[in-house]
């Protein structure tokens, strides 16, 4: 007799079979069928039939990741490129020299915790961009100042940063993981739980020196610049929204969410995006964000995780370069530990009751102003920027894969929408793909193996936590 996981194969490889008949898509095995690169609305010059064809294709992958997919846990790490986290990663494009205006240079080695923090307001990626030419790293600034214009040609070598390794070459890792907004870390934030950003370039100008929030909780004189229709930077106001996120649709279809951050008189609250959100900070959703961010440990390992998990981390977890203050004053950071953070969450969640049935996202909110040599396509007055290091873990990823396929910070959105079964936002997740291909659906779900953390962490020491910010850009 025929195993109920047989039949399942079975009768997904089938339909995936018949759908990419329909379509005429090239096939090796049920489980390679992919999607154009946006699953729904028009594409020009397709014919009614063709649309329907692809409409009823995406309409089978999104029950396929609803069915398997019942928990998604985003982990959200800081300010990092492809290439400077990932340079010579099998499979994946990266380069070992980049493009100056003087003509190539060598990427050199810096280490993960590395006191200088380059330049990437939307400013930088300007110069960086550099219309498409690439070649404007040397022409950004850092704090403090760097002794040589090429410091942002650098990776982080893999010694480094080795649970990152592990975790890409196990499972699926995208080369082609696109941040949707062209700025630093406030609008990066928005994106990855609304798909937008209200137009916000920027983090806001001013920031408590008591309640590190950029949002609601900002001074009131505090503004954020926007991108106006015409595509240049204009003031804007205060960092506080209305518009609608995922939590709001989680919400009206009863589905459990929780977003982990640490708490507002530490530096990593900056991350908090619900902050910036006036109906979520300021309403009974508000309870639904949950500090200290370490808490997410414990509920993993017990099965407690909601259908939706966002985690942000503390300053000194975050892989972001903290600089040293303009009067050599050390801001009191003891290193950074982002590596074991994020495989201590994967850990947890992959030890515990829920793995069979979690798809665990790990991305960078920006590429924190280093060197990558891929020219980001332009979709809109806001992006796409450029590529950030992107890991899918789950039994259902894909093994030892490399993605090439062009995601951006909608796909997840999307993703979470189709696990969910959510409406659309009707922002960046309309135009974007929804990892269809990072995921294999017709074998069965794979055992967890722990992702060694190259050595002891303490996950609660907040030194360094609490103190003034620095002027990061």
């Amino acid at each position: 007799m025929i195993n109920r996981c047989v039949r399942r194969r079975l009768a997904y490889g089938a339909a995936l079979l018949l759908c990419a008949a329909s379509l005429a898509l090239p096939l090796r095995g049920a489980s390679q069928v992919y999607p154009p690169h946006s699953q729904e609305g028009t594409i020009p010059g397709e014919t009614a039939s063709t649309a329907q064809q692809r409409a009823a294709l995406a309409a089978l992958h999104r029950r396929i990741e609803r069915e398997r997919i019942k928990h998604v846990v985003i982990i959200i790490q800081e300010n990092r490129s492809v290439d400077n986290f990932f340079q010579g990663f099998p499979g994946a494009d990266t380069v070992a020299y980049g493009s100056t205006h003087e003509g190539a240079v060598g990427l050199h080695a810096v280490n993960l915790a590395y006191p200088v923090d380059v330049d990437h307001q939307h400013r930088a990626f300007l110069t960086e961009y550099d219309n498409g030419r690439m070649d404007g790293w040397d022409r950004v600034a850092t704090e403090p100042g760097s002794p040589y214009p090429d410091f942002p040609y650098a990776f982080v070598p893999r010694r480094e940063i080795e649970p990152y390794w592990d975790m890409a070459l196990q499972y699926t890792f995208s080369d082609r993981m696109f941040q949707s907004n062209t700025g630093p870390s406030f609008p990066a934030h928005l994106y990855l739980i609304a798909g937008e950003s209200d137009f916000a370039a920027n983090n806001p100008n001013h920031i408590e020196t008591s309640r590190f929030a950029w949002g609601c909780d900002s001074p009131p004189n505090a503004t954020v610049s926007v991108i106006a229709s015409s595509g240049e930077e204009e003031p804007g106001g205060f960092p506080c929204y209305d518009f609608r996120t995922l939590a709001d649709t989680l919400d009206f279809k009863g589905v459990s969410w929780r977003y982990y951050a640490p708490a507002l008189d530490h530096k990593g609250s900056i991350w908090s995006a619900y902050d910036a959100i006036r109906h979520i900070r300021y309403g009974p959703a508000w309870n639904n964000v949950v500090s200290p961010e370490t808490r997410v440990l414990g509920d993993a390992s017990v099965g407690a995780l909601p259908t939706v998990t966002w985690v942000v981390p503390k300053a000194s977890n975050s892989d972001h370069p903290f600089p040293l203050k303009k009067s050599n004053y050390d801001l009191g950071l003891v290193g950074q530990h982002g590596p074991q953070w994020v495989a201590g969450v994967v850990n947890a969640i992959g030890q515990g009751p829920d793995w069979r049935d979690t798809a665990i996202l790990v991305v960078w909110d920006d590429w924190g102003g280093w060197y990558d040599h891929v020219a980001p396509p332009q979709l809109d007055r806001m992006g796409l920027g450029f590529r950030v290091p992107f890991i899918v873990i789950s039994p259902y990823a894909r093994k030892h894969y490399v993605s090439h396929v062009r995601h951006e910070f909608g796909s997840i959105v999307k993703f979470v929408e189709n696990v969910a079964d959510l409406p659309s936002l009707d922002t960046t997740d309309d135009r974007a793909d929804a990892l269809w291909d990072c995921f294999n659906f017709e074998d069965p779900p794979t055992a967890f193996t722990p992702i060694p953390l190259g050595g002891p962490v303490s996950f609660n020491d907040v030194r360094g936590e609490n103190i003034n910010p620095d002027d990061d850009f």
